[in-house]
């Protein structure tokens, strides 16, 4: 695309666009709340508006899903395969137009705007083949000519709050795996990032006209808090999977959980290397300013915390701090810049909030630690001598800021390691067989995610993405993560004559 406009003309972005729908055709009005303006955080400028959703276009939206999943649910799972293929397709036609959306709207560079429609488009894959593996097991009955089974379901229309660092990829990890378990779905974005979800929208629009569908694909954007909490305390959506801070996963597993509904949490990380005496400093290096770096720290896999050897200590920060010097900062579509903006100025002010912690603390910065004085939202990547401990060290901030801190003994690694309330991805770094084995082992890293000589950040999606502790326990993408959409059903069939009762009661001369 030779500019912004040619890009969003091609992904159907208006100047003002509405922020729900069903299908084509069905679009909410424009109603009289204040217009939603996406904004570029490289430049600060607006792309173009929205119209949020209302009320009454809220419960439009949840009316047409709930119809169209009676129907859906009955649709054989490798045709609701089918549907997810052909917006695969079209996300591949689409991959360099969106991509680019993805890059203008939230400050990634184009490499990783590009590759989260990859991932969509993997994703795609994954779930239709998964399409023709829901399976069920059956299993020995103690009681003759009985037959023991269990069966998934689908479970009902879903809701999907994404946050505005995977726009779109964290959609497909949901949406997918929903779709082909006979689930309709119902997509508040972040008000941060709402172009990239209209544009999907319309692929989706698109293929469900083309399929004579609607209402499987639903997207509700909105800013208002209200609003979202009228949709997580909404019986009729019997899952709510959110992405975000601890903070609000807290408050809506508990709105949820007053309703008895499940809940598919994917919060806070607060992610570690651990890199010790025998490791490959190159290689260990290269992923760690990716992982610190990438995204500008926007990653709740982004790598955090760094344990480094007291052996290995300066010349680990050495390479790291040449690297850092290394990094173009800048206007995330020009093809040489590795680093972009933070998403709005509230993320610039958690990063200088926290540059003034650690220099309260006494940490000592290494490199960077300056908000950059040009237009947009920039920071420089920053590293930091510190100590686990530190509140600023123990909580997660959203910003390309670094803690080092070196350890004597493996035992100790893996103590400062899982010392903090998160436990989403972690990492190690060794060439010691017995000390990789370890790390990944029931006495080693309390994460839902365990690398060896890889970065915290990347997770393929043939795995279950998800953590521990207050990362929230979900788990998204795949292995048999298409089970938090469907609902487990338990038969057992008597093919004989007699009524023989379970663990052998007797209950009169019938029995």
């Amino acid at each position: 695309m030779s500019n912004a406009q040619d890009i969003l003309r091609e992904l159907g972005i208006q100047g003002t666009n509405a922020g729900g729908s069903t299908g084509s055709g069905r679009w909410c009005g424009p109603g009289n709340a204040p217009l939603l303006q996406s904004i570029n955080p490289a430049t600060g400028d607006p792309i173009a508006g929205i119209h949020p959703c209302r009320l009454p276009d809220y419960e439009r939206i949840l009316k047409d899903s709930l119809e169209a999943f009676q129907r859906w649910r009955l649709v054989p799972a490798p045709k609701r395969g089918e549907v997810v293929r052909q917006i695969g397709q079209m996300l591949r036609d689409k991959k360099d137009p969106l991509g680019t959306l993805v890059s203008l709207e939230t400050g990634k560079i184009k490499a990783e705007g590009e590759g989260e429609v990859q991932e969509m488009i993997d994703m795609a894959d994954l779930a239709v083949g998964q399409s023709r593996m829901l399976y069920g097991a059956t299993m020995p009955s103690e009681r003759p000519a009985h037959r023991l089974s269990e069966q998934w379901h689908p479970l009902g229309p879903v809701g999907v709050i994404t946050a505005f660092n995977f726009p779109v990829a964290v959609w497909a990890w949901n949406a997918f795996l929903a779709a082909i378990a006979g689930d309709t779905i119902v997509w508040k974005p972040s008000p941060k990032a709402p172009l990239c979800a209209i544009a999907v929208q319309h692929i989706c629009n698109r293929v469900m006209e083309q399929q004579g569908l609607s209402g499987i694909f639903s997207l509700f954007v909105t800013d208002q808090q209200s609003l979202a909490e009228t949709m997580v305390q909404d019986r009729r959506l019997p899952l709510i999977s959110f992405t975000g801070s601890v903070t609000v996963g807290r408050h809506v597993a508990s709105l949820v959980g007053q309703r008895l509904g499940r809940t598919l949490l994917e919060l806070s990380g607060n992610n570690a290397v651990i890199v010790d005496e025998t490791a490959d400093l190159d290689l260990a290096t290269r992923a760690i300013v990716f992982g610190a770096v990438g995204t500008a720290g926007q990653r709740c896999t982004t790598t955090r915390r760094l344990f480094v050897h007291e052996s290995r200590a300066d010349e680990l920060i050495a390479k790291l701090v040449k690297g850092y010097g290394q990094i173009p900062i800048g206007n995330p579509l020009e093809p040489n810049v590795l680093m972009g903006p933070v998403i709005d100025r509230t993320a610039v002010e958690a990063y200088r909030q926290a540059i003034e912690e650690i220099k309260t603390e006494g940490g000592q910065i290494l490199y960077g630690g300056k908000v950059l004085p040009r237009a947009g939202h920039f920071v420089e990547p920053t590293i930091v001598r510190a100590h686990n401990h530190w509140p600023v060290v123990q909580r997660e901030t959203f910003a390309p800021i670094l803690y080092v801190m070196s350890f004597h003994s493996l035992d100790q690694a893996i103590e400062l390691q899982n010392s903090v309330p998160q436990g989403l991805s972690s990492a190690m770094f060794t060439t010691n067989l017995r000390h990789g084995e370890r790390f990944v082992s029931a006495a080693g890293s309390d994460c839902g995610i365990a690398n060896i000589n890889i970065g915290t950040s990347g997770a393929e999606i043939g795995g279950a993405f998800g953590g521990e502790k207050e990362t929230g326990g979900g788990r998204e993408a795949g292995s048999d993560a298409w089970k938090a959409y469907m609902r487990r059903q338990t038969n057992t069939v008597n093919w004989g004559t007699d009524l023989p009762l379970a663990q052998g009661i007797k209950f009169g001369s019938s029995s």
